[in-house]
């Protein structure tokens, strides 16, 4: 029997535990410009993102603060750091990198001709409490390295 994951509900009672004195706020975009693809997924090249950190927390700058970094494709890298992040622990584990950052995936759908083809970097966006650092310094970040590579498509893989 399968059973549903209240991702919301689990997140909102963890926050409570915590002893915050409101309840997460999640973020909205209702005017967030999204548009069809300029040419077939068969011909677009993905670019992965996750919310990993590198395993040697080089993403930090003096005072801790995780900042946006990136990292080549090939070799893919054997494994990533997670422990600072929320998911359930429980549950699942991420020992498995190819579970939350699919390179070897993509590339085989690249060799099956389903996507054009996979960026040569990969993206690491921190997950942040501060909606403002995330839509004001994070994402532009991203969006930048993105375009530099050459992207057509951002394949989002948030743990």
């Amino acid at each position: 029997m399968t059973e549903t994951v209240r991702y919301r509900d689990r997140t909102r009672d963890y926050y409570r535990a915590l002893g915050y004195p409101s309840d997460y706020v999640w973020s909205r975009f209702d005017t967030v410009p999204f548009a069809p693809l300029a040419k077939p997924l068969s011909q677009a090249r993905i670019g992965l993102v996750t919310t990993a950190s590198p395993p040697d927390l080089g993403n930090r700058d003096a005072s801790g603060t995780r900042q946006v970094w990136s990292s080549a494709v090939s070799p893919a890298p054997a494994k990533l750091f997670t422990d600072n992040l929320a998911w359930d622990k429980e549950s699942t584990h991420t020992d498995d990198r190819a579970s939350f950052l699919p390179i070897e995936a993509v590339q085989q759908w690249a060799t099956e001709g389903l996507v054009g083809g996979v960026a040569a970097r990969f993206h690491g966006v921190p997950t942040e409490y501060s909606q403002r650092k995330t839509i004001e310094i994070d994402a532009p970040q991203v969006l930048a390295r993105l375009r530099a590579d050459g992207a057509d498509v951002a394949l989002l893989s948030p743990l």
